[in-house]
């Protein structure tokens, strides 16, 4: 919401008083003061008026979650324990993911209650590169590459991906970018050649990575740095 709308809300502001208060520098927005009515307050943000407390804010929170295969990404699951589940942290309702994993799926996860940041962060259009270590029960071959490149048609929702790089690391094992997500695209692309993914890991998030210290189940808080990569 507009600033300047959030002070007319107050039923003691006029939309008139709201101008006045910003024009003369009293309305300080995390402590700093803010004169441009069309500064975007969030609820995250502290608002003062001189000394009166018009909104206290709340704490931003981001967290990186090594997802292991036995937990589902949803906030709630009637089968599955959820990721969720796998966080010792305070009103966790509050809590939502930047993007999901599918059930059998490990690695780099995202989760916030900060819905501007996750928005950034998995609308189509940002195009995040997403890194992924692919493990398939048949060998891969060098066609793999040039097909992925191109992109490949999904029927179903009648696209062509967008072309992806393919890496391959061995006989069986592969790293695949991706700048996009498609319902199980990785498999289903690799399913173009009739081969199966047996493991599938995301290692990396547009410039952030996994920590190499993390281990299945293992989170941790972002910091200010990998939080602004977004």
């Amino acid at each position: 919401m507009r600033l300047d709308r959030f002070l007319s809300n107050f039923p003691d502001f006029s939309r008139l008083d709201a101008r006045l208060l910003l024009a003369a520098g009293r309305i300080r927005v995390d402590g700093r003061p803010v004169l441009d009515g069309r500064f975007e307050i969030r609820e995250f943000h502290r608002v003062e008026l001189d000394e009166r407390l018009l909104q206290a804010g709340k704490p931003a929170r981001y967290f990186m979650l090594y997802k292991p295969s036995s937990h589902v990404s949803a906030t709630e699951h009637p089968e599955h324990p959820t990721v969720l589940d796998l966080l010792d942290e305070p009103d966790k309702h509050e809590l939502h993911l930047g993007g999901r994993l599918d059930l059998t799926t490990t690695g780099l996860l995202l989760i916030t209650n900060d819905g501007h940041w996750s928005r950034r962060l998995t609308l189509p259009g940002s195009k995040q590169p997403k890194v992924y270590h692919v493990e398939t029960e048949q060998p891969i071959g060098t066609e793999y590459v040039e097909t992925f490149a191109r992109g490949l048609y999904f029927a179903f929702e009648d696209l062509t991906t967008l072309p992806a790089q393919l890496e391959i690391l061995d006989t069986h094992s592969a790293r695949l970018t991706l700048h996009e997500g498609r319902y199980h695209q990785v498999k289903r692309m690799f399913g173009h050649f009739r081969n199966r993914v047996v493991r599938l890991h995301r290692e990396s998030i547009g410039p952030l990575k996994l920590d190499p210290h993390m281990t299945p189940g293992d989170y941790r808080s972002l910091t200010e740095a990998e939080v602004a990569c977004f």
